[in-house]
């Protein structure tokens, strides 16, 4: 019996690059709890993922468009809650431009950012191991000037996927290890697999929204 080695099919995957891109928030995707470790302690906390389709150039001129012609996306992960020290509030209140008000603070709808434009500042980190890592910064709004010009053709339906009523057919669609982490929550064991659901989407405005 022979062992053959070979390099492997290389990743076509292609990160957005470092840099401040125009980007628009397509998905909002509920994680369920999740156990995360920092700083030694393991704590267990309510997770959601927001994803941005990307549009426009790199410094280099060229388009920030995958191989197979669509807007490269990024997402990023938040803990669900918008208390004072959370990064979901702080990132928020600098998209928005402004501050929650008291009766925001007692309940905000995420929906409301679907279908928004904001600008995406992206940084490179490098693990121990040499890995890199491409990460939303920060979030600000649209200059003033580029929303006059008029936004770009959005490419993705924007939609929500939340464990209480799930859009199986979006679920469907997710990569096999966002699948495997919503799964694992406490959340979708205990939901009611026995009753069908539907819906999932919601309207897209497609414009810069007034969240």
């Amino acid at each position: 019996m022979s062992l053959i080695v070979t390099a492997g099919s290389e990743s076509t995957f292609r990160p957005v690059p470092e840099g401040t891109h125009l980007a628009r928030c397509y998905r909002i995707v509920d994680l369920g709890t999740q156990e995360s470790t920092y700083l030694g302690q393991v704590k267990t906390q309510r997770k959601v993922m927001i994803h941005f389709e990307v549009h426009g150039d790199d410094e280099n001129g060229f388009a920030l468009i995958t191989r197979a012609g669509e807007p490269m996306s990024i997402s990023k992960n938040y803990t669900l809650s918008i208390g004072e020290q959370s990064r979901l509030r702080e990132d928020l209140v600098s998209w928005r431009g402004k501050a929650f008000t008291p009766q925001e603070l007692k309940g905000f709808e995420l929906k409301n950012l679907l279908g928004a434009w904001g600008m995406i500042s992206v940084i490179k980190t490098i693990s121990e191991n040499g890995k890199e890592y491409f990460n939303i910064k920060a979030i600000t709004p649209v200059p003033a000037v580029m929303k006059k010009n008029g936004m770009p053709q959005h490419f993705n339906e924007a939609k929500i996927f939340s464990i209480d009523s799930p859009d199986m057919e979006l679920f469907a669609t997710f990569s096999d290890y966002l699948r495997a982490k919503i799964e694992g929550s406490p959340e979708w064991r205990r939901r009611n697999k026995s009753v069908a659901y539907t819906g999932g989407g919601v309207e897209d405005l497609d414009e810069d929204l007034p969240f």
